[in-house]
């Protein structure tokens, strides 16, 4: 990947984890909800997500947010024309937004997020995605188990076969090529990633690019999950840190707060030597655990704010 590359940003910021999206939603101030679209778009954001779902401190009824999607997604497109990425996963919900979604008001069209095997009405959400033409984020961090249960994925081969599936049944139901798919591999706090499993997503990126049946995919992550945890003066520099290293494995789209950390550090950056570090500490040695490899992981990086 070019050093100046810069990934596709869904902004993120409508959204409950945030105070200002928390603060809108309980007054259903659609106004505070305006001024974080115009916001993003002001700030350089591609694509804005809509997520109304509850958090540790905040209930919300799916009966709430079908009530409130009539009045919100009209408003936004008053002020904004970049498509909207609808996050829940509930299809009552997705089925609510598309209707109120119009594609002549958006440079191009929304977002469905998202798929994945554990959804219960993955074929309705299929059929929305032929409905409406959307985008689609698939999450690769499922996959099927051989007695047709779900788990999660531990190896690059399994989040690969699980989006060819999704690529091929969008393809053939949906009429999706590749270039509307963005695959989502996960990425966890590093400071609770005691399984590899950021180093596990990376390598998901560089067999996706591998993949000839996969060109022209997106792949995304949640950006600001990364540095959850992880003291201020250093967690939008480590964010900045992975987007540079993620780019290079073949990131193209990210789903971040655009005031904060979308634009990538230089691959020669000393805080990307450092997160590089870490993550290689992760790395599983011959004949030792997980856990094992997970805490001298996390060893690694205390040392980098210590």
């Amino acid at each position: 990947m070019a050093q100046n590359q810069t990934p596709t940003i869904i902004g993120e910021l409508m959204n409950h984890s945030y105070a200002r999206a928390r603060k809108a939603w309980q007054k259903r101030d659609i106004a505070g909800y305006q001024k974080l679209a115009k916001l993003q778009t002001e700030l350089g954001a591609s694509y804005l997500t809509l997520n109304l779902d509850g958090t540790q401190t905040l209930n919300v009824a799916i009966e709430e947010m079908l009530n409130f999607l009539p009045e919100l997604v009209p408003a936004l497109q008053e002020v904004t024309n970049l498509p909207i990425s609808f996050d829940n996963p509930d299809v009552a919900f997705h089925k609510e937004a598309l209707k109120h979604f119009d594609s002549a008001k958006s440079v191009a069209k929304p977002i469905l997020n998202s798929l994945a095997v554990s959804r219960d009405d993955l074929d309705e959400m299929i059929e929305l995605v032929a409905q409406y033409e959307t985008h689609v984020i698939v999450m690769v961090s499922e996959c099927s188990t051989e007695s047709g249960g779900m788990a999660a994925t531990t190896t690059p081969e399994q989040a690969r076969d699980i989006a060819c599936h999704f690529a091929e049944r969008l393809s053939k139901e949906a009429n999706v090529d590749t270039d509307r798919i963005i695959l989502d591999p996960g990425l966890p706090p590093i400071t609770s990633d005691l399984k590899g499993l950021i180093n596990l997503g990376l390598d998901i990126m560089k067999l996706v690019r591998a993949t000839s049946e996969l060109d022209g995919v997106h792949i995304s992550v949640g950006l600001s999950n990364l540095a959850f945890g992880t003291p201020k003066e250093v967690r939008h520099e480590m964010e900045r840190a992975y987007l540079a290293i993620a780019l290079d494995a073949g990131l193209d789209w990210a789903l971040a707060n655009p005031e904060k950390n979308t634009t990538p550090l230089d691959l020669s950056d000393p805080m990307v030597a450092k997160l590089n570090d870490v993550l290689e500490q992760g790395r599983l040695q011959p004949g030792e655990t997980e856990d094992i490899a997970g805490y001298r992981q996390l060893e690694a990086l205390m040392g980098i704010w210590k």
